[in-house]
């Protein structure tokens, strides 16, 4: 972790030309770099015109200077930010003019670093900056919206506090075991015990929701040549992305493109058609498709419904991977064949079908639109609510089977150990360093 005693400066708007560049300053020597690049402290909280100068009085450029004072800014710290004008080199220039000054250019992630270190954030709230930047659609801008107003930690919390009552009225009755009320049978204790489980429950179908909504959903289409999956990729994502033809084999390489189904943000990836004997380009975008398949969260197996007796083997298929099958050329068909409830018939040249395919996917990835109830969350948020909900399973059971109150108040305290991680309760100098360290520079 990066040492606190210093004043830290960093360009906090994206590279390139723009019409503002911002760059932050926080830290204790703050007021004195206000005065020495502006002449004199601003108001604060006030939005003043300036001229931004060097040390030795040269003027650099001139635009808004806003002053925080500790601990009424986002750091915590005293926060001076410069609004110039965003040109590249201005900008370099007048960082180099600060970083003069007895300042460090700020790592990636450092100023939400400092926020959640002195208080003003807690880990999740952190986090969901850097995913309120990153969001691929509007309903995971949202999502992390509400978690970076405190939706996700204050469920959290109020989970955290369920298990701080269940642990007193444990210890209690391991404290006082000559009481003649025998507080680890009593119904107000299997009445919280039933209250906890189904909030982990409740937790964790959100969590998984959220880390749905932040992440995306892949999705490979595969299938043999010329059955349309280059034209379903065109039709789903509305973009003539894909080169289409009669041709076999036309699709050599992987094609990328996002779509958005209710708020979900889905990957679609077209693969060259699978078959035997292609040519050597070919060949190559096979291999590609098969690399493709092992990191695919499902799998879209286009068949022509004209043509279903051929059927296609696909080796290296990951095992948990769910299959969508869809029978497309929906129109060439006369007699529409039989199907279950995991197969979609389509036809890319109406349309037919395409509504119902993308409400498949949706189902697959196991995602609701919950709007305004939404929030945001990651991989480690679920394996720490997993552990929790572990450690609590496990001394309920321990209870179930022997009435062991000493399990269980170690449980719960470990499950509570685990939800502490989450928000930053309970976390190791590693942890923050992996999670900060992925956040962009000046945030």
């Amino acid at each position: 972790m990066a040492n606190l005693m210093d004043t830290i400066a960093a360009v906090a708007t994206p590279p390139g030309v723009g019409g503002i560049g911002i760059i932050r300053v926080s830290g204790a020597r703050t007021e004195a770099i206000a005065r020495a690049i502006l002449g004199s402290l601003p108001e604060p909280k006030t939005a003043t015109y300036r001229s931004f100068r060097n040390k030795t009085g040269q003027k650099i450029d001139s635009g808004l200077a806003l002053y925080f004072p500790a601990p009424t800014s986002f750091t915590g710290e005293a926060v001076l930010e410069i609004h110039g004008h965003g040109g590249p080199l201005v900008q370099s220039l007048m960082l180099d003019a600060i970083l003069e000054l007895d300042v460090r250019r700020a790592l990636p992630g450092e100023f939400s670093q400092r926020a959640f270190l002195n208080g003003k954030l807690d880990l999740v709230q952190a986090e969901a900056i850097a995913d309120l930047i990153s969001a691929g659609t509007t309903q995971a801008a949202r999502a992390a919206l509400r978690s970076l107003s405190g939706a996700f930690s204050k469920a959290i919390d109020t989970l955290a506090e369920q298990l701080t009552r269940l642990r007193m009225h444990v210890e209690a009755a391991i404290d006082f075991p000559e009481e003649e009320v025998d507080f680890l049978s009593d119904e107000l204790l299997l009445k919280r015990l039933k209250e906890c489980d189904e909030a982990f429950s409740l937790l964790q179908k959100q969590a998984q929701q959220g880390c749905v909504l932040r992440d995306g959903f892949q999705v490979i289409i595969i299938g043999k040549p010329n059955v349309g999956k280059s034209s379903l990729l065109n039709h789903l994502s509305g973009q003539d992305t894909a080169i289409v033809t009669d041709v076999a084999g036309t699709t050599r390489d992987i094609l990328r493109e996002q779509i958005d189904i209710d708020g979900l943000g889905v990957e679609l990836v077209d693969t060259a058609g699978l078959r035997d004997n292609p040519d050597r380009v070919e060949a190559e975008g096979i291999r590609r498709a098969h690399q493709a398949l092992q990191t695919a969260d499902a799998v879209l197996f286009v068949q022509d419904i004209t043509d279903l007796e051929s059927q296609l083997i696909v080796e290296d298929l990951p095992d948990d991977v769910p299959i969508i099958r869809v029978q497309n050329k929906l129109d060439l068909c006369e007699t529409r064949p039989n199907v279950d409830q995991n197969i979609v018939q389509t036809s890319v040249m109406t349309g037919e079908g395409i509504s119902e395919l993308r409400q498949h996917i949706r189902k697959i990835a196991g995602y609701e639109n919950q709007g305004e109830g939404a929030f945001t969350a990651r991989r480690r948020h679920l394996n720490a609510l997993e552990r929790a909900a572990l450690h609590f399973s496990s001394g309920s059971k321990a209870l179930d089977e022997g009435l062991a109150g000493e399990l269980l108040a170690e449980e719960l305290r470990l499950s509570q150990q685990a939800l502490g991680e989450i928000t930053g309760a309970f976390s190791s100098d590693d942890l923050l360093g992996r999670i900060f360290s992925e956040f962009c520079i000046g945030k």
